[in-house]
């Protein structure tokens, strides 16, 4: 009973993945449909230059790699794009907060955003996981 309690079991990547994945996927799609509040017009609220352009490469990364890291296809490389979006939206939208209201609500505004970007970087260096295309693939590609 003991070593039960202690041993611990193989990670299940497919849940940060899924978590991340839909997290990330319907982002990208309200991107598109509500532009005012979360797209081009945000974009421009927080300064980015050709708010309509970031929105849209934004939108369409964040779609492709949700979609990438929800079916465990090049979950390494898809993690990466989008470490880069959660970059640029810590320094555009987040450091601001931080000097104008402090740790404390720094902290609280920030603690989606801190959670999906240390998903992203678990994603990054174990890969997509045994519940994957990827390792499906891997396996198939290797007996041919």
């Amino acid at each position: 009973m003991k070593n039960n309690i202690i041993r611990t079991k193989p990670l299940p990547l497919i849940i940060p993945r899924a978590i991340t994945g839909l997290i990330f996927l319907c982002e990208g799609i309200q991107k598109f449909i509500v532009p005012d509040r979360v797209g081009a017009g945000r974009f421009a609220k927080i300064g980015i230059p050709d708010p309509e352009l970031w929105a849209s490469i934004t939108g369409i990364t964040e779609i492709i790699c949700g979609i990438l890291l929800i079916v465990g296809l090049l979950s390494r490389l898809a993690s990466i794009p989008l470490l880069v979006v959660m970059t640029v939206a810590f320094i555009t939208t987040k450091i601001p907060i931080l000097t104008e209201k402090g740790f404390w609500g720094f902290a609280h505004e920030y603690r989606t955003d801190f959670a999906m970007t240390l998903l992203l970087i678990l994603l990054l260096y174990w890969g997509s996981g045994n519940y994957s295309l990827d390792k499906y693939l891997s396996e198939h590609g290797e007996n041919e």
